[in-house]
């Protein structure tokens, strides 16, 4: 049993100031509201007092009673009970089972009389259900044998509203809402006095022993249970809390949170809702009272009134946590909230649980440290500080003081135990990166990402790039001698690159990629350089490493180039500049340049130009080798025939000067169509490629854009060529039967009909006539369509017209022009689609001025 000093008794009123010299008069009942101390007495008076409590140097209360008045009830039995009704300024008095209302200044009963007769005790509902703030709810036990009531009791009169009967004889009663919970003769149970509905709890005997009924929370009571049990009971027949231990002679208890209080006829015993254990004992003879008033618990003998005053709570809480016991602290700091001023409260609360918070960091529970911590809003510097080294030398940070923690650093805390050690450093790392974002993290971010970046790279953890690569605080100088005291110099880099030192950063990282400096960090550190200078605006930085990285790789160092902003390399890098660069590097020239026509799409004739003769000198190259074709020849050979077969802008004469007895004859065919020569295009493809399909395709390609007669010429020429070269060529006259029966539709049926040779049999064109005639069929229905809509819509005007002819219009001096007004003066008019009438002029005047009145929309 862990004790502490929670409670100090004190007296409030003296023996001599209620009763003088008068032995036979003894305290039967006291109420407590606010100041108000009211006292029933066995020779039937009311006392009432005034408490004032005053506060000592030593730091104990101590409280003076001033008597206020006393009255007699009028009877020769004692009052057995008395409760405040401080909304109504009532006071309910049970005395000879009759319950009056008394008003709580003067103790004068009400002038109505009102009162409740037959109770032998009653108990206030706490959690009222009815609703009206002018009413209290009571409930008695009834005289009458087994019965419960429910009244409603106003400034002077009172309604019954309710009656229950119980199963047993009931003897006290605590009420939540509709909920009563009943000692009965042999039981404890629940009663909703609402539905009826009842639950039992437990056994017990009343012969043996006093029962205890006694609210303590929301639907939630507390029971003289048997064997010396203080047992939790909810108003759903469960307990939520283990019971209490207690004397087995328990006459009363209080709660005064988190503490249970009993009294018995020799003790008053402190015990904790929290773990169930006995925390302090008082001695108290004769003690037959005891009652909590809104956190105020007050005991009492026959003869005199104590306060149980709790010792200040920033003590206990103190002498709690001294004892690590963290939980028992926090909920009783909890429990202050309401007797502390505000502001003084949440600087203590937060002390409180930062101190916690590094009692459960020394035990590793990292867990709930972080969550005191951040709810105790910690400077977490107190945190760093532990740590050697962490914190920047130019920090002015300075401990807590007094101190919220007993250790010098984290060496003291783990006695040196390299295990735990890591564990507190894998959480401070977890800590600073959730609280570095947060609020709790102004005005020393400097001091968070520092220690931070530290951990990161004594680690060797992948979050070291994620915190330099976005916004950060990191301090340059202590962060780069760490880094480098660690070999992490890309991560050094990146630190440069933030506080813009790029000229640093990039030749850290060229040292790597050369071998100079050792950093296993990445593999892909060349890569990365590449894509830095791609992004970097840094014209000097960018030209004084371009070499370096395209010796490297110029098909990957090119892409400092390509991967630029268009805008970006019109202005500051001009491709003719790049172009001058890239001589020496013919891969990466032809990369840029393909970036500059294919990618970027720019319409300068010298660019595509330049691209095709690097296309060509490197199909040439690669084809000298006896006749040699790989499959990177070919992937080029198709990539300038793709060229000059989309580009416009380049130098077709140049070319074909180039070209010439090279053996391209695809490339030249495909040039001599740009010139508009046709047939002499098509010629090399059918006679020297001997490639029908390639001469189908041709046709198609350079027909694209163009209108349906530019594509049957061609066609028609394709045709010629086959047809024109004898009946002996059978190849050719096969593609020419292919060519009819495959795109029957690009020819003019007519014409192909008087070039054929009378010897070709109806069964051989049987698809190209039949599609020829389908779409000449097609082509004339359309047309009839066409003419049937155009006279349908023709005859829907026609009617119209006709319509409007048929009907009279009746014109004189007196009808006036619907525009202006004026009368007509001769017999010509225009009449609208609405039967208006208008002068000619205005008419006209209406078409050339929109703006203008209108009579209809149409004429």
């Amino acid at each position: 049993m862990m004790n502490i000093k929670a409670f100090t008794l004190v007296s409030a009123v003296e023996r001599e100031l209620l009763m003088g010299d008068k032995e036979h008069i003894n305290i039967e009942c006291v109420e407590c509201c606010g100041k108000d101390l009211y006292v029933g007495t066995n020779d039937c008076f009311i006392y009432h007092f005034l408490l004032e409590e005053k506060t000592v140097p030593a730091g104990t209360a101590t409280f003076t009673a001033t008597k206020q008045l006393h009255r007699h009830l009028g009877f020769k039995k004692p009052v057995n009970e008395l409760r405040a009704a401080s909304a109504l300024n009532r006071l309910l008095v049970l005395c000879d089972n009759s319950i009056t209302l008394a008003n709580m200044l003067n103790l004068e009963p009400v002038p109505s009389g009102a009162r409740i007769k037959g109770a032998s005790t009653f108990a206030l509902n706490e959690n009222p259900v009815s609703g009206d703030p002018f009413c209290v709810e009571v409930c008695i036990i009834s005289v009458k044998r087994r019965t419960i009531q429910m009244f409603l009791v106003y400034e002077d009169r009172v309604q019954i509203v309710k009656e229950v009967s119980t199963p047993e004889q009931p003897l006290a009663v605590a009420v939540d809402g509709h909920f009563l919970c009943l000692a009965l003769t042999t039981q404890y149970i629940i009663l909703n006095y609402s539905t009826g509905v009842s639950q039992d709890l437990f056994p017990y005997c009343s012969e043996e022993k006093r029962p205890i009924v006694k609210r303590i929370g929301r639907q939630e009571f507390l029971l003289a249970g048997p064997g010396g049990l203080g047992m939790f009971a909810t108003v759903a027949g469960i307990s939520q809390r283990a019971p209490v231990h207690w004397s087995e002679n328990v006459i009363g208890a209080a709660i005064s949170f988190p503490y249970v209080i009993a009294l018995d006829d020799e003790f008053i015993t402190v015990h904790s809702m929290l773990d169930q254990q006995q925390k302090q004992t008082l001695p108290f003879k004769e003690g037959h009272i005891l009652q909590d008033f809104e956190g105020r618990v007050i005991v009492a003998t026959s003869k005199g009134v104590y306060i149980l005053v709790p010792l200040p709570l920033e003590k206990q809480i103190q002498d709690l946590l001294a004892s690590h016991r963290v939980e028992e602290a926090l909920v009783l700091a909890k429990g202050a909230r309401r007797n502390i001023p505000k502001e003084k409260f949440q600087v203590m609360y937060r002390r409180i649980l930062q101190q916690a918070g590094f009692i459960q960091f020394a035990q590793l529970q990292f867990l709930e440290a972080k969550e005191l911590f951040r709810s105790g809003q910690l400077d977490v510097r107190e945190l760093i500080s532990l740590y050697p080294f962490l914190l920047p030398t130019s920090s002015s940070f300075t401990r807590s003081h007094p101190p919220l923690h007993e250790y010098a650093d984290l060496n003291q805390l783990t006695q040196g135990d390299q295990e735990k050690m890591a564990k507190c450093k894998r959480f401070l790392m977890s800590y600073l990166n959730e609280v570095r974002s947060t609020e709790g993290a102004n005005g020393y971010k400097e001091d968070i990402d520092t220690a931070l970046l530290k951990l990161y790279a004594e680690a060797n953890h992948d979050s070291l790039l994620d915190l330099l690569v976005t916004e950060n605080f990191c301090l340059l100088t202590d962060s780069a001698v760490w880094l480098e005291k660690h070999k992490k110099y890309f991560a050094l880099g990146l630190l440069y690159h933030y506080n813009h030192q790029d000229a640093a950063a990039v030749q850290l990282w060229v040292n790597i990629v050369n071998g100079d400096i050792q950093d296993s960090t990445r593999s892909d550190v060349y890569e990365y350089v590449v894509d830095f200078l791609a992004c970097c605006v840094d014209r000097e930085l960018v030209w004084a490493h371009a070499d370096w990285v395209l010796q490297k790789s110029e098909e990957i160092g090119v892409q400092v180039f390509t991967r630029r902003p268009l805008e970006e390399q019109q202005n500051s890098f001009k491709p003719d500049d790049i172009i001058n660069c890239l001589k020496k590097y013919p891969k990466a020239l032809v990369k840029y340049l393909e970036h500059l026509v294919i990618d970027k799409r720019l319409q300068k004739e010298e660019y595509h130009t330049h691209l095709a003769l690097l296309y060509l000198e490197e199909v040439l190259q690669q084809r000298a080798p006896a006749g040699s074709k790989g499959a990177e020849a070919t992937e080029t050979q198709a990539k300038l025939r793709r060229l000059l077969q989309k580009s416009d802008l380049y130098r077709v004469h140049f070319l074909i000067e180039r070209i010439q007895g090279a053996g391209l004859p695809m490339e030249s065919a495909i040039l001599h169509g740009k010139l508009g020569e046709h047939e002499k295009a098509l010629h090399i493809l059918v006679h020297e490629l001997k490639d029908f399909s390639a001469a189908e395709d041709y046709c198609l390609w350079c027909s694209e854009g163009q209108d349906p007669p530019h594509r049957q010429r061609l066609f028609h020429t394709l045709l010629a060529i086959y047809l024109h070269a004898g009946p002996s060529a059978h190849e050719l006259t096969v593609a020419a039967v292919d060519l009819l029966n495959r795109h029957a539709t690009e020819f003019d049926a007519a014409q192909v009909l008087q070039l054929l040779p009378d010897t070709w049999s109806v069964q051989l064109l049987c698809p190209f006539l039949t599609g020829a005639v389908r779409d000449s069929v097609h082509a004339r229905r359309t047309m009839q369509v066409a003419v049937g809509l155009a006279r349908s819509e023709n005859l829907t005007y026609t009617y119209d017209k006709m319509k409007l002819k048929g009907s009279s219009v009746r014109l004189s001096d007196k009808k006036l022009c619907q525009m202006c007004q004026n009368p007509f003066c001769e017999p010509v008019f225009v009449r609208y689609p609405n039967g208006g009438l208008v002068h000619t002029h205005c008419a006209a005047s209406r078409h050339t001025n929109p703006s203008s009145p209108s009579p209809g929309t149409r004429t």
